[in-house]
């Protein structure tokens, strides 16, 4: 293959790539503007985020079936083609069921298109090559979701929300037009479907979702509907394993790719690493606009420097990887992380700008170290036929891990709001002197309903900043979970392919 098919084949899959992963966040700071014409709260309207996420984990693992039945390009283009129907239809949606129903069925057909433009750069590469490949493509992987946010923030605030989704017809008509062109089929082959499996996969997936998204709402453990979800999600687990764990026949993906330790540490990592990620990108967007009364356009531009620091983070990287074990250039990516989000606990009401931006750059630069060498350090002793199967599994690991984030870094926000409004609140009375003195300058007494109404206006916004502050709490402890895994990593340099530890079917 020519390095001018290269090219082409590059540019083909990274418009694909970018356009599915810029809109896991691209809607993030167009939440509130949503909340008010969908009619939607604001834990209703991370749905909008979630139901997208769960579908795409849903049917990630079919990537290597559907690629063997239909081949790699003819299953590209109607992965791109449902996704782009379906995102036109999510910015004509009048409702919050039918933007859910709508991004549910958007993840159904965007679930492929991350692991098979992986799978066909990895395909197309050298040994020697993949590194820098893995560089380039992991910087539209962690561009799009980076990037979405300041891109999301002036559709908004230029056009509509709505505009947010509609962006995605010209890039998907492109996208479309250059994978017809250069992109090569792969053969087809003969392969049964494991329907047991993925019903299986799929309930535990779901009704963990389910209960993550909802237990706050029913009250946990004391809701016997939660109960029944989380019975259903160790169940739906625990029947896939044993359904698949020796199996011959059909299944839904080959097991043994765990077998490689790189290949399930670098997994465990990606999950985690989308965990911090994303509940990060949730919550900032929601802080600015909500609290701190940011314009959309504003929040999106404060957003925008942890892309610009990534993308050259990513470059660097790309370089330096075949001559830096990948293990330490994880190693800093993390460190460089957790003091970015660090910095963040921080926040107050008072924060500038300034204060805004300088973690972002931070938790960027270490961002854009961790994710080049984990998608480099995944494949690195894997066969190549395992290629679409085990990026099918790779990117369920980082839509799981993204998906849970958000409902947990929600759910540790809703519940420490709640705690802080209680405890806050308990020490504010008519009789104190303290509020008597805040009020003052007012001209307002406790007892009056004006002075109540400032009173409760102070302590949901006080509340709320505990809150947010205790989720950056949260997602600095995520990335802390990740540096003991970085030791099972294998390390050395990546110049060249290890022994397979498998081979394929």
């Amino acid at each position: 293959m020519t390095p001018r098919q290269r090219l082409l084949i590059t540019i083909a899959v990274m418009s694909t790539t970018i356009m599915q992963v810029l809109d896991t966040t691209i809607v993030n700071v167009a939440l509130p503007h949503m909340e008010g014409q969908l009619e939607a709260t604001p834990d209703q309207i991370t749905w909008v985020l979630t139901s997208y996420l769960v579908a795409s984990a849903i049917f990630m693992p079919l990537t290597g079936f559907f690629s063997d039945r239909l081949g790699r390009r003819r299953y590209l283009l109607i992965s791109i083609f449902g996704f782009v129907l379906f995102s036109g239809l999510c910015g004509l949606s009048t409702s919050l069921d039918q933007i859910v129903l709508f991004r549910l069925l958007q993840g159904v057909f965007g679930a492929a298109l991350v692991p098979l433009s992986q799978a066909i750069m990895v395909a197309v590469y050298p040994p020697e090559e993949r590194g820098r490949a893995m560089a380039i493509w992991g910087i539209g992987v962690m561009l799009g979701p980076i990037l979405g946010p300041t891109l999301g923030g002036y559709l908004t605030e230029v056009l509509s929300w709505r505009w947010t989704f509609f962006i995605n017809l010209p890039v998907g008509i492109l996208s479309y037009a250059l994978t017809l062109a250069s992109v090569p089929d792969t053969d087809r082959r003969d392969r049964k479907m494991d329907w047991a499996g993925l019903l299986y996969l799929s309930l535990s997936i779901a009704a963990t979702q389910f209960l993550l998204d909802r237990g706050n709402e029913y009250g946990w453990l004391g809701s016997t509907r939660i109960q029944l979800a989380g019975i259903v999600a160790i169940g739906g687990l625990v029947a896939f394993l044993v359904h698949s764990i020796g199996r011959t026949g059909a299944r839904l993906f080959d097991l043994r790719i765990f077998l490689d330790r790189n290949f399930t540490i670098a997994s465990l990592l990606l999950a985690v690493f989308g965990l911090g990620m994303y509940g990060s990108m949730v919550m900032q967007p929601l802080l600015l606009e909500d609290l701190l009364h940011y314009p959309t356009l504003t929040t999106g531009l404060a957003m925008a420097p942890r892309g610009v620091i990534s993308a050259i983070s990513m470059i660097a990287v790309g370089k330096l990887i075949t001559h830096i074990s990948p293990r330490i250039l994880i190693t800093i990516g993390i460190v460089l992380s957790c003091l970015g989000t660090w910095a963040m606990t921080g926040y107050n009401l008072s924060i500038s700008e300034w204060d805004v931006i300088w973690p972002v750059l931070i938790q960027g630069a270490g961002l854009g170290m961790i994710y080049v060498p984990l998608s480099t350090v995944a494949f690195a002793t894997l066969p190549q036929e395992a290629a679409a199967e085990a990026a099918g599994l790779f990117s369920l690991m980082r839509t799981i891990g993204s998906s849970i984030g958000i409902s947990l870094v929600t759910t540790v926000f809703i519940r420490h709001g709640q705690m802080a409004w209680n405890l806050i609140g308990g020490h504010i009375t008519q009789f104190g002197t303290s509020v008597s003195a805040y009020l003052a300058p007012l001209h307002l007494a406790p007892r009056s309903p004006l002075g109540s109404a400032v009173l409760a206006a102070t302590l949901a916004r006080q509340s709320q900043m505990v809150a947010f502050d205790a989720a950056f709490v949260f997602i600095t402890a995520s990335f802390v979970v990740m540096l003991p895994l970085t030791l099972f990593v294998r390390g050395g340099r990546l110049g060249g392919q290890n022994k397979p530890v498998i081979a394929a079917d």
